[in-house]
């Protein structure tokens, strides 16, 4: 049987993707469909065909599942930053669980790997306290702010997401009545003119159950060296409560890469703080910090107790951020070491470690795959714990060679990306290392995304 790209099915959804696409199929052909959720009987209409498998869209629901539900926001469909929030939680849990599973199978070669059941939220939504959000033209030529839709670079007006906090709206709204005002154009990508590329709001300090905001930081990400009218800028976003940092940040370059390398600061001390257990972190634009403030509890909870520290222990933590997995591993360790290549995190881990009163802890800015191997080698650091919470990309294959050559009694590794976690575990594994727990923990709701802690012993 041919399958035509606009012909439209009625087919079963099976299963789901690891994208979150539902999967059903006609006459043996596998089609991947689009909003739709295991247990859904739906006419779909095809987008596209391969020879063995093609992709289509929900035109019609048929017959809900049982796991289907109302999504909160209405664009959920069209924006790109959910995919699940038509599927109940307790079955996204079993999603990513299954798919944290699938990926060391399929990828990594483990028969049957000791994943645990997902640490899930209470509250599955409101619960980022980080937003990048492009600015545009709509169609009608109003500056609107929002997300991608799936798969392209077309803004879809999402001025309140559920996912992160209600003063995001506010900050926007302050942003677009600036740019009106004063004629401040918004980025347009294709012609690579204009000036207001994006804005980034970050939350510190938040009271999580009233929703209270006492810190907030908000950066713009511009097209150019200067930021005209920046003074009523910064008057008009302090009508927002809790405004602490306002700062830009200026990206000329023609990429998909948000953030530039300079940022000016305009009002504040350029940075926020945040708390994680009993331990304070300052987080500038540029740093790298967890989204999700409850789960990284649990997220640093697990990777401390995978560690196994005895307070005698010298630990490495590779890809560190802002040191906020170093600060929790120093308190139970004899010394700790950690390495990142962005200079601004360096600088605000360097100063959360003082803030903190820990002393045990040194830091490097440079690559992980450089600076380990160089110091293991020049100086015989040795290592006892070796904590990795890469990018997605996973760990440079340099990197995982000298792990190997140290040989730490224990390696946690931390990761975003199970697929590349999967191809990086069975390296350690064929190097000599078995694989002890997995630990998946949901940082991500209504999204595919999952975070996820292994450990790993020298056998």
């Amino acid at each position: 049987m041919e399958i035509r790209k606009n012909e439209e099915f009625d087919i079963l959804i099976e299963d789901m993707s690891e994208d979150g696409e539902g999967i059903g199929k006609v006459e043996g052909y596998t089609l991947f469909v689009k909003d739709a959720v295991v247990g859904d009987f739906v006419r779909a209409r095809v987008t596209k065909t391969k020879k063995s498998y093609g992709y289509a869209r929900v035109a019609q629901v048929l017959k809900p599942s049982p796991y289907r539900v109302t999504p909160r926001c209405l664009v959920a469909a069209p924006c790109g930053g959910c995919q699940l929030q038509s599927l109940s939680y307790e079955r996204q849990l079993l999603f990513k669980e299954r798919k944290v599973r699938g990926q060391l199978q399929r990828i990594g070669g483990f028969a049957d790997p000791p994943v645990r059941p997902v640490l899930g939220m209470e509250e599955p939504y409101e619960y980022r306290n980080k937003a990048q959000f492009p600015i545009g033209r709509s169609r009608d030529g109003r500056i609107v702010a929002g997300f991608y839709a799936g798969r392209t670079h077309s803004i879809i007006e999402t001025p309140h997401c559920y996912l992160g906090s209600p003063v995001n709206e506010e900050v926007l709204k302050a942003v677009i009545r600036w740019m009106e005002l004063y004629g401040i154009e918004p980025y347009d990508e294709e012609r690579h003119q204009g000036l207001v590329r994006h804005v980034l709001i970050r939350i510190g300090e938040a009271v999580r159950t009233g929703r209270e905001i006492r810190q907030l930081l908000v950066c713009l990400v511009i097209n150019g060296k200067k930021l005209p009218h920046a003074r009523e800028l910064v008057q008009e976003l302090l009508l927002v409560p809790g405004m602490t940092s306002i700062s830009y940040n200026s990206n000329t370059e023609r990429t998909n890469v948000i953030l530039g390398p300079d940022v000016t600061h305009l009002y504040g001390e350029g940075f926020i703080t945040d708390t994680i257990g009993d331990l304070r972190y300052r987080i500038s634009p540029q740093s790298f910090y967890q989204v999700n403030p409850g789960q990284t509890e649990k997220l640093y909870a697990t990777a401390l107790s995978y560690a196994g520290l005895t307070g005698r222990e010298t630990v490495w933590d590779l890809y560190c951020g802002t040191g906020t997995i170093t600060l929790f591993l120093a308190r139970q360790a004899k010394d700790v070491r950690g390495v990142e290549i962005v200079p601004a995190a360096i600088e605000d881990a360097r100063a959360n470690a003082a803030a903190n009163g820990i002393g045990n802890a040194r830091f490097y800015v440079g690559r992980a795959e450089e600076v380990l191997p160089r110091v293991y080698q020049e100086e015989g650091k040795k290592a006892d714990v070796i904590v990795v919470d890469p990018p997605r990309k996973g760990c440079d294959e340099a990197l995982l060679r000298t792990i190997l050559q140290m040989g730490p009694k224990r390696v946690v590794y931390v990761s975003c990306n199970p697929a590349t976690l999967a191809r990086d575990l069975r390296i350690l594994c064929d190097g000599g290392y078995e694989l002890l727990q997995v630990q998946p923990v949901d940082m991500f709701a209504q999204t595919v995304g999952v975070e996820t802690v292994a450990c790993l012993s020298r056998i």
